[in-house]
């Protein structure tokens, strides 16, 4: 599974722009009064304007496998990263052979920077935004997970990620160029304890080469 397109909201497009221009360094593809849509490797990543809504999302993004160490050294000059389990700020993911950190964007969101080690993407290049592969996970929150699993199964034919049991309120659906974490309202988002919430989002992604949508009213 590949996340082509993933749109979410935003009370405040200025701040967004710069925090993702500045800080992560993706370039803005388009903006309009809809919305401001930037170029996350392989993914156009949107934000759509909202109103006192102050949505909080939790999503990852792919960078080469080699370099993240130099990622992390390039995030931590421009913002603050955060704790995983003091002093550690880096997540050692031993059973999905990954490893991964994560720092706030300007909404609150909670973003994440991984490393697959199971994909070959190895860069030679200095890190930098362009350095970002793509949007890899994006968090899914429902009332009852084991319902919102089995939707997702019968009507996009999704299965299980291989490397991530299934939690009474903790499922991951997709492989491992694309994940769907799905959660229970109101779990702990790792590694803060911020409390997940549903909030409008729309995900383009692609299954078996076949392109699919998914949009989450709330």
């Amino acid at each position: 599974m590949k996340i082509l397109e993933l749109e979410l909201l935003s009370d405040d497009i200025g701040k967004t722009e710069v925090f993702y221009n500045e800080v992560l360094g993706l370039k803005t593809m388009s903006k309009e009064d809809s919305g401001i849509s930037f170029n996350a490797g392989s993914t156009k990543l949107t934000f759509r304007p909202s109103i006192n809504i102050k949505p909080v999302y939790h999503f990852a993004f792919d960078v080469p496998n080699n370099k993240l160490l130099e990622a992390f050294d390039w995030i931590e000059k421009k913002t603050e990263i955060m704790y995983v389990i003091p002093p550690d700020k880096i997540a050692d993911f031993y059973n999905w052979n990954a490893k991964s950190f994560y720092f706030y964007d300007n909404n609150g969101n909670i973003l994440e920077f991984i490393a697959r080690n199971d994909l070959d993407n190895a860069s030679q290049k200095p890190f930098d935004g362009s350095s970002i592969l793509s949007v890899s996970e994006i968090g899914l929150v429902s009332e009852n997970v084991a319902v919102q699993c089995d939707e997702l199964f019968d009507k996009y034919g999704l299965t299980a990620y291989s490397k991530q049991p299934k939690l009474n309120k903790f499922i991951v659906l997709g492989t491992v160029t694309g994940l769907f974490i799905l959660v229970e309202e109101n779990r702990d988002w790792y590694p803060t304890d911020k409390k997940s919430k549903s909030f409008w989002t729309k995900v383009v992604f692609s299954v078996d080469c076949e392109t699919k949508e998914i949009v989450i009213l709330e």
